[in-house]
């Protein structure tokens, strides 16, 4: 009888053993400190100063009441439940368990649930847009929880330190990775341009260790305190092994990430539902090339002011410069009424928003309302439209007011066709200045105006399929027009319209195939 007992505990220890060595080989691990876990608590906290949250009511209340009627939401289950559930994700991080990843599934799961609600909402926006730019990129999708920790997916996050964005950049990290940082514009908050740079970031520090744990680490701490551990560990670069030799917070970084990953795929078994924040999910993108205020688009064609921030948190005063082309966001649905009325949003108030004394008059400035023909003090040009352009460039070529380009050529869209001439009217002084524009390439008319053109990398999935003059791309999520025009260096978004048959704001889906010019 005993030795049949003892021959059942053999083959017990001998199933479960697997499971044991995850907890058992960690369990000694520290447990986060306290600045850490309040570093993560002031990121979920972060979420209730949004505008499209404080919409609903409290949601502290709303969880305190939810869970009151049911005493079952907060369930409590045991450490092989986590292990199972983690395994069973299909991802390409090694996912982990110890107490350390038992603490924060616990940070999430109870002390911070009506917080993490509001993260599942907002993931409908945001993933969709990670993921994108994470398949350009060969980026593991699950990397994408990392913004759940970085900050808790509120653009507008800042640590003590200055990280700032859902990607959490610093300064020096963000301008090496082509983010417009200035006393106007902070790009870091911009989730589209951010997650381009975070997913570059992230691809160099794959290339340096090979490992998604390791870069997840790197990412938080910077690769020098990553390098510094390996050489301490006597050059083991497994992140368990070097654990020890991070900074304190990476030690709680990557179990956060762990412990993130699994609450964003197992929240209803938490019974955790999605906040029903009114958040513009659908939602595109205009390129902008004049002075312009948040204010001037809310008031004309009556969108909260509070919606427009969120949706361009980038801007840091509600004023978009024009010092370079800069994008606006705003609902999907005014996208049409912006374009009609265009004219009457970058008139509207003006002389309050914009001191034009400081600024060089152009022929229709005197009289926004009301333009006129220019006088004699001015030179009147023919440009030849040529393959590419756009009205937003040639305007800044010649610098003159996109409204006045279009009045003095009766345009009433942005929509132009190569080879045709447009009238451009230049100060008579300035006329021998301009008058080569024509001619030049567009590097060089770029290169009058401080621009420097760089070269693009065509997406991985075009670079096979020319047909003809054109070659084919295949819409992803999230995909506007612009966006689209500019990962092809000489395409503008006009030209796709023209080679498409779309009419000016047409909508574009997933799955849809387009066809894009071949670069001359």
């Amino acid at each position: 009888m005993k030795g049949r007992i003892f021959s059942l505990v053999i083959i017990f220890f001998t199933i479960c053993q697997p499971i044991f060595s995850q907890i058992s080989d960690f369990d000694t691990l520290d447990i986060p400190s306290d600045e850490i876990m309040s570093g993560f608590n002031d990121n979920l906290d972060s979420l209730l100063n949004l505008w499209y949250v404080e919409q609903q009511l409290s949601i502290d209340d709303m969880d305190t009441a939810y869970i009151a009627e049911n005493d079952t939401l907060l369930p409590d289950y045991p450490d092989s439940v986590y292990i199972n559930r983690l395994q069973s994700l299909p991802f390409e991080v090694e996912m982990t368990f110890n107490k350390t990843v038992r603490n924060f599934i616990k940070l999430y799961t109870n002390k911070r649930r009506e917080r993490v609600r509001v993260m599942l909402n907002l993931s409908y926006y945001y993933f969709p847009l990670f993921e994108e730019i994470f398949d350009r990129y060969q980026i593991p999708y699950e990397l994408r929880y990392m913004a759940v920790v970085e900050s808790a997916l509120n653009p507008r996050a800042v640590s003590s330190a200055g990280a700032t964005g859902i990607w959490q950049f610093m300064y020096y990290t963000a301008k090496h990775y082509g983010i417009t940082v200035n006393s106007l514009v902070d790009e870091r908050r911009d989730p589209y341009k951010s997650t381009i740079a975070a997913a570059e970031f992230m691809a160099d520090l794959y290339k340096m260790y090979n490992d998604w744990t390791l870069v997840i680490a790197a990412y938080n701490c910077g690769p020098g305190n990553v390098n510094k551990a390996i050489r301490r560990a006597g050059g083991k670069r497994n992140y368990w092994d070097i654990y020890y030799y991070l900074p304190r917070e990476t030690r709680g970084y990557v179990p956060a990430f762990i412990a993130a990953s699994y609450v964003m795929n197992y929240a209803d078994y938490h019974n955790l539902k999605p906040v029903p924040v009114d958040f513009a999910l659908n939602n595109d993108t205009i390129h902008i090339y004049e002075k312009l205020h948040l204010k001037q688009v809310s008031d004309v064609l009556n969108i909260p002011m509070e919606r427009l921030r969120d949706l361009n948190p980038q801007y840091k005063y509600d004023y978009i410069p024009d010092d370079k082309q800069y994008v606006l966001r705003i609902p999907q649905e005014y996208i049409i009424s912006f374009i009609d009325l265009e004219d009457s949003i970058f008139n509207y108030q003006d002389s309050i928003f914009f001191n034009k004394d400081n600024h060089i008059i152009t022929p229709t400035s005197l009289n926004y309302n009301k333009p006129t023909l220019p006088s004699d003090k001015y030179t009147k040009l023919k440009y030849r439209i040529q393959s590419g352009d756009n009205l937003g460039y040639i305007s800044m070529w010649y610098n003159v007011r996109l409204s006045d380009l279009r009045y003095w050529n009766n345009i009433r869209s942005n929509t132009i066709r190569a080879g045709q001439n447009l009238n451009v009217y230049v100060p008579n002084a300035k006329a021998d200045y301009y008058r080569p524009v024509n001619e030049l390439s567009f590097a060089e008319k770029q290169k009058r105006i401080g621009k420097t053109v760089t070269e693009t990398r065509m997406p991985l999935d075009t670079q096979d399929n020319y047909t003809g003059d054109y070659v084919t791309y295949k819409v992803r999520s999230g995909d506007s027009l612009w966006e689209i025009a500019k990962r092809f260096p000489g395409v503008s978004d006009n030209d796709i319209m023209q080679l498409n048959n779309l009419n000016y704001g047409a909508t574009i889906q997933p799955g849809q195939i387009l066809k894009i010019k071949k670069k001359i």
